[in-house]
Order: structure tokens, then C-alpha cells, then sequence
């Protein structure tokens, strides 16, 4: 993070303020019995950078009040007891003007936090204002605009040398594999249903929820953590999301949650606003408003005496406290002037020295509207003029709104170009894909076979490309989410391809999904999101493998990540997907988005299916027990086919014939060995001939089995002796440690 200091004569105004308002707050309580005591501990001077663990009763005070609610009081004192620095974190994405309550009402909470021996830390959201198509998309003039917020905040008197500035545009790209990595492990812990609740939901429509919706809350859950905050400042607007964050602790046995102290929002000066819009620029006073337009504001402003008959859900939503009245005049004189210590509000000759003293007057007609709106114009335009004359006097300042002001008249537009990652070395222009079958326990032959038969697809001249979803295996929890036994067993089964298809796999460029992501994160991140928002939940349930339903926010997200993935191999003229049915459904989906960019041309979806394999019947046995391993060793084989479904002429569930013509397929032809009496010794080179033989029942399973053992042990056994090597032993240990534990937990 950066430090940026300047202000130099406010912030010591504004640090009186402080002390002013510190010196309230233990008169407040020595007379009402706040806190943990009646008693408290002056605040010593510089208090923020000194003060001490333990010492936290005046610094509770201070935080707390900060908020009108905080998730939990008894956690934020043990924060300050343990700690003399801590860490809180905001948000904001430089994508428009600022407002009072973002400046002025900021300005004096993060003080308060400092003096209490806070580190505030703004997350400039710059990133997923370029991901929004701020600014028109141009990543240094949302970067401008980020600078005059913080030009304002230094002219609004905020202390800077106790925050930082983190720009989400550097941090998400230059430390893009943990950030994700977090992303993604929130996301797999957190159910869709969860997510939901901090969307804003019409309506029986939760299927038309953007999937992009989904992923909002688990990026914003992910800043907190890897901002490494304990305390999460935003407003009451965003508390869900933040709720959000403390329930991933929960699910991921973290014990010291973020702390949520959500402040007030200041409500819109149009009737009916529970919150200020930027897109109403009546609805708010913004930082650089002149004089006049602060009066006009007021003047127009919503003013009841009596509360309206209805009032709207985001009202509930946005108050904590609640204030059935909603007269936004009453709640800037609460909120903006009363934030000031010692603050009296003077009409004519009288003084009144509480929000709750004016907001009486006013409804039993001592104060007028008229002059409830005078004294609040001339008071707003008195905290302003530092503002205004920072910007007219101050060369950066000055240069930067001059800047913004222009560009806003310019009315920027993003360019409407397909954004995605752009993988180097390039593809070729005829690409052929596999997406090979996401991480198990073990790796089973038939899944080799499989992705070796549909790479043998490829046309002549195409390139051959193996995708390999490392980070989809991460956010779908494949092998507990555990990285060495994803690797372990991509490894694996690279092994098997190379060792059971040699000539195949000289050709074949394998891609592992997370080192393309980090080739080129923001493109990969922004074309997943741009995906979100062209698919809904709908999309999402329909493209998932046949009879999976969706239940887990990570399978959004692995959804929109293979969309990304897709659209990364779109630079190429000719594009064939060749997959099973687990992936056709997904396949389908980015191919239906992928129509909506003219410049991708020449895709198509080729179902080809893996031999089926498995040595019982469906829901028969242990799927360990009844498919055979590329790790197996002889006994496990010979066990396991001794076991397999083969009854006395049946073929029309007949696995050890299944696996005779994958063998015929590689060598050409099958031995079985009987005794003379039995028939003797026959070669068969056709699946038509063994199948004819086993029905009439001239080859039984007796001879069969053991045949098709003997066949199977050599077929493997080539392979066994790699297997020994260091780096697949260990990715074979991984991986049965994992089966081991999970066998345990059953």
C-alpha cells in the first residue's frame, strides 16, 4: 500500500475535532454507564500511533461509534486488547463524483478509527471499474479519477498518514494466484442460497439473477482477506456481503472473524431515498458542488414533519436504526453537523445543543423549514469551502478535476471489442481441444482411454491441445481442494497418456488452466465476469454434467471460468471441442455465448464418449473396487476382474468383452488359453467373434477372466516401473492419504 500524505493545514483542525469529540464521548459515558465502564482512560495525545494493547476502553468507545452496528461488540475489544495496530479496510470504485457522505462523513470515521490506532486501508476498486467500462474503459483515466478522491479526502481533513491506498488493478494482477485462490475457496464453501441473500432479489426471479451476481459478493468477501482486515468500515449497504465473510470463517474454521462496524447511510434528499444515487445528482450533495447548487439542493429537499404512510423495503434494508420520519434535512443535521463535537445548531438567538433538541423544535414548529434549510445550507457551504478552495488552488488538485470534468463531457465509451486472454505463444488457426475429466482419487483407465480416443479425433493439420482444469478442480473441491493431489493427479494421468499413446501425445500441447490464467489475469478475469453477465442462473443449472444440480456458488464460478477458457481458444479460425458428456452441456453454453461476438466464427461441439468400462453393473459396488487403475498392481487386477459381471452367455452387460475390444484395438488381437479339453488355445482379432463364441457358449467366463487378467496385467505392466519414479510415487501417496481420510470421515 502507499501512504499519501498533503493537508497539512486541515489535518491539525481536524485532529482537535477529535480530541474534542474523544473528551464527549468520556463525558458520555462516566454519565450513562457506556461501555465496559463508567470510567475511562483520557485518550493521550497522538493517540492513534501510541496507543497500547490493553489500553482499550476509550479506544472502543472511539471505533464504535464509528458504527450503528457492530458484528461483535465483545470481538472488538478483544482486537484491542491485542493488538495496538489493527487494520480496517473500505472500498470504493473511482467511477464518479464523490458525495457528502463519502468525504466529509468518511473523512471524520476513518479519524476516529487512526486515533484509535487504526490503519485504514481504501481498496480503490480501479480494477472492476475497468471491468465496468468506467471512464471508457481506460484503466489510467479510472486511475485519475481515483487520485481526486483522495484529493478530496485530504482536503476534507482526513488524517493520511495512517491510511494506505491499495489499487485493486495492481494487487489482483501482480498477486492474482493468491487472490483467486481465496475467490475460489470462499466460493466453494459458501452455498448458493447463501450468496443470494446479499442480492438484491425481485420477485420469484432467483433464476434471473446474472451469475455475475453471484460472484460480486464472493470477490468483495475475498478483498477483506486478502487485505488482511480486521475490521470491515463500509456502510450498512454492504453488510451482507461483509455477514457473508464471517460465515466463510465459520465453514472454514478461521477463528478470528472480521469485525463488521457498518455506518450509518445518509438518506437521499428526494422523497422516499433510503440511501443517496449518484445517478440522481439531486439526490445528494457532492464534494465539489458550488454554493449555489448546495442551496438548490436543500431548498428542493424532502422535509416531512410526519412519517409516510408506506415505507419501501430498501428502507428496511438501509436502517439499523430505525427512523420512520426519513427527513433527510434532519438526518444531515445528525449526521454531518452533529458528527462535530461540541456542535450547536443555532437558529436566530437559540442554541440548540442536540440533533434530538433540533429534530423537536422542528416537529413542534419552533423551527420553520425555511430556517431549518438556512442553517443547514450555510453550515454544509462552511465544511465544503476547504474542499472547494483546495481544488482552485492546489496545481494537482486543480489539473485533476479539470481533467474528469472534461472526460465527463466527452461521455467515454468502452470499445464494444471481445475482451479475453491472449495466450502465448498463439494457437494455431485449425485447433483441436479435449478438456481432459476433472481430479478423483485415482485415475482410471478408462479415462485415459477415453481422452486418448478423442484426441485420435483430431483432424490431420489441426493443432491437438489437452486442457487441463486446475483452478475449476480448486473451486469445485475435486480431492478436497487439496493442490498437490489436483497436480498428482494431472500428473497421473499425463504419465498414462504418454505411456499408453506415445506418438499421439508428441503432438499434443498440454495447457494447464491456472498457468494460462496467469499469463494474462485481468483479460481471463474480465471475459469470466463479461460472461456472467450474459448468463443467468438458468444457463448455469442447464450446463452442468447430467444429474448434478447447483447448490454451491463455485459451480458459477466454474461454470463462467470454462466459458473464459473457451473464449481463450477463440482466436483460432476453427474450433472443435471434443468432450464426453460431462462437458458437452458446458461446451454448449460458451458456444451459445461465443455467437454474440462476430469475430469468433468456426466453432463446433463433437460428442465422443468414453468406452464403458466398469466391471459391475451401475450402483454395484465401490467405484474403487469395480474401475480398474492406471495404479492398480497385478493382485488388485486380478481381483477385481475375477469379480467383474460376466455371467454365462450374456452379452448384453458384458464388461470383460468391453475391455477385449479395447485391448484388440491397441494389439490387434486376444488370447485365451484353454485346456484341449475345453477347446484349446484360440486367437480372436474381432470383438464379433469373441461376442459370438461367449453367447453360444463356446467361450465361457471361466476362461474368459482369466484371459482378459493376463491381457490387462500386460497391457499395464510397462507402465509400473514410471510409476516408481519420485514425483508419481509421491503423487500416488497424496492422493491415497486423501482416499484414506475421506474413507475415515464415512
Amino acid at each position: 500500500g502507499t501512504a499519501v500524505g498533503g493537508g497539512a493545514t486541515l489535518r491539525p483542525a481536524m485532529a482537535c475535532v477529535v480530541d474534542e469529540l474523544l473528551s464527549s464521548l468520556h463525558t458520555y459515558s462516566a454519565k450513562h454507564g457506556g461501555g465496559a465502564s463508567a470510567s475511562t482512560t483520557p485518550c493521550p495525545n497522538g493517540a492513534g500511533p501510541a496507543a497500547a494493547a490493553g489500553d482499550d476502553d476509550w479506544r472502543f468507545q472511539l471505533v464504535r461509534s464509528v458504527g450503528e452496528e457492530c458484528q461483535t461488540e465483545p470481538e472488538l475489544r478483544s482486537l484491542l486488547q491485542r493488538k495496538a495496530e489493527f487494520n480496517l479496510y473500505d472500498g470504493f470504485e473511482p467511477s464518479g463524483r464523490m458525495h457528502i457522505a463519502q468525504g466529509l462523513f468518511k473523512a471524520l470515521n476513518v479519524n476516529k478509527c487512526t486515533k484509535a490506532g487504526g490503519i485504514f486501508i481504501f481498496w480503490v476498486a480501479d480494477w472492476f471499474g475497468l471491468m465496468n467500462d468506467k471512464m471508457g474503459g481506460d484503466l489510467d483515466k479510472i486511475k485519475a479519477v481515483g487520485q481526486y478522491f483522495v484529493e478530496v479526502w485530504k482536503a476534507s481533513g482526513m488524517d493520511l498518514s495512517r491510511v494506505r491506498f491499495r489499487w485493486s488493478s495492481d494487487d489482483i494482477i501482480n498477486h492474482a494466484e493468491a487472490y483467486w485462490a481465496q475467490a475460489l475457496d470462499i466460493a466453494r464453501r459458501s452455498t448458493l442460497a447463501r450468496v443470494k441473500k446479499c442480492c438484491q432479489i425481485m420477485g420469484r426471479q432467483e433464476d434471473k439473477l446474472s451469475a455475475a451476481q453471484i460472484m460480486y459478493p464472493i470477490m468483495q468477501s475475498t478483498d477483506i482477506f486478502f487485505l488482511q482486515a480486521d475490521i470491515c468500515q463500509l456502510g450498512v449497504d454492504q453488510r451482507k456481503v461483509n455477514m457473508l465473510a464471517r460465515d466463510y470463517c465459520d465453514a472454514a474454521g478461521i477463528k478470528n472473524k472480521p469485525i463488521i462496524l457498518s455506518h450509518h447511510m445518509l438518506l437521499g434528499l428526494i422523497e422516499g431515498q433510503a440511501k443517496m444515487s449518484k445517478s440522481n445528482p439531486d439526490s445528494a450533495i457532492f464534494m465539489e458542488d458550488s454554493p449555489e447548487d448546495v442551496e438548490r439542493k436543500i431548498r428542493k429537499a424532502y422535509c416531512p414533519k410526519v412519517a409516510a404512510a408506506t415505507k419501501s423495503s430498501e428502507a428496511d434494508e438501509m436502517q439499523l436504526v430505525k427512523d420512520d420520519l426519513m427527513n433527510p434535512c434532519l438526518d444531515y443535521v445528525q449526521h454531518i453537523l452533529f458528527s462535530r463535537p461540541n456542535y450547536s445548531f443555532k437558529v436566530g438567538s437559540t442554541l440548540y445543543a442536540t440533533h434530538e433538541d433540533v429534530k423537536a423544535a422542528f416537529l413542534g414548529g419552533e423551527i420553520s423549514e425555511d430556517a431549518l434549510k438556512d442553517r443547514l445550507i450555510e453550515e454544509i457551504n462552511l465544511l465544503l469551502d476547504p474542499v472547494r478552495k483546495h481544488f482552485s488552488e492546489d496545481a494537482t488538485a486543480k489539473d485533476l478535476l479539470a481533467k474528469i470534468t472534461q472526460w465527463k463531457k466527452e461521455n467515454l465509451v468502452a470499445p464494444t471489442t471481445l475482451k479475453r486472454l491472449q495466450v502465448k505463444p498463439p494457437f494455431s488457426k485449425d485447433l483441436f481441444v479435449v478438456f481432459a475429466p476433472l481430479p478423483r482419487e485415482a485415475v482410471q483407465v478408462e479415462e485415459v482411454l477415453g481422452v486418448l480416443g478423442r484426441l485420435k479425433e483430431a483432424p490431420k493439420g489441426s493443432e491437438k491441445v489437452l486442457w487441463l482444469e486446475d483452478w475449476t478442480a480448486l473451486a469445485l473441491g475435486c480431492v478436497g481442494a487439496q493442490k498437490p493431489c489436483i497436480k498428482g493427479f494431472y500428473d497421473l494421468l499425463l504419465f498414462g497418456l504418454r505411456g499408453l499413446g506415445p506418438e499421439l501425445m508428441k503432438d499434443v500441447r498440454v495447457c494447464w488452466q491456472g498457468e494460462m490464467i496467469l499469463s494474462g489475469p485481468s483479460e481471463y478475469w474480465i471475459s469470466v465476469i463479461n460472461a456472467g453477465r450474459i448468463a443467468n442462473l438458468d444457463d448455469i443449472r442447464k450446463a452442468l454434467p447430467p444429474g448434478e444440480s447447483l447448490e454451491h456458488a463455485s459451480e458459477v464460478f466454474a461454470t463462467l471460468m470454462h466459458i473464459g477458457d473457451v473464449l481463450t481458444l477463440t482466436e483460432a479460425t476453427k474450433l472443435t471441442l471434443c468432450c464426453d458428456g460431462a462437458h458437452e452441456n458446458v461446451h454448449k453454453l460458451a458456444l451459445k455465448q461465443c455467437e454474440a461476438y462476430p469475430e469468433v466464427t468456426g466453432l463446433e461441439v463433437k460428442l465422443v464418449e468414453s468406452p464403458k468400462l466398469r466391471l459391475l453393473e451401475p450402483g454395484d459396488g465401490v467405484e474403487a473396487d469395480v474401475n480398474v487403475m492406471l495404479t492398480d498392481k497385478e493382485i488388485d487386477v486380478n481381483k477385481k476382474v475375477k469379480k467383474s459381471f460376466c455371467m454365462p452367455e450374456n452379452i448384453e452387460f458384458n464388461p470383460p468383452i468391453a475391455w477385449v475390444e479395447v485391448f484388440l484395438g491397441f494389439k490387434g488381437e486376444f488370447l485365451v488359453s484353454r485346456k484341449p479339453d475345453n477347446g484349446g488355445d484360440k486367437i480372436y482379432t474381432d470383438v464379433a467373434s469373441i461376442t459370438a463364441d461367449f453367447k453360444s457358449g463356446v467361450l465361457h467366463p471361466g476362461d474368459l477372466k482369466p484371459a482378459l487378467s493376463k491381457a490387462m496385467n500386460a497391457f499395464l505392466e510397462p507402465l509400473r516401473e514410471g510409476l516408481k519414479g519420485k514425483d508419481l510415487a509421491k503423487a500416488q501417496k497424496d492422493l491415497e492419504a486423501f482416499s484414506k481420510a475421506q474413507s475415515k470421515k464415512k
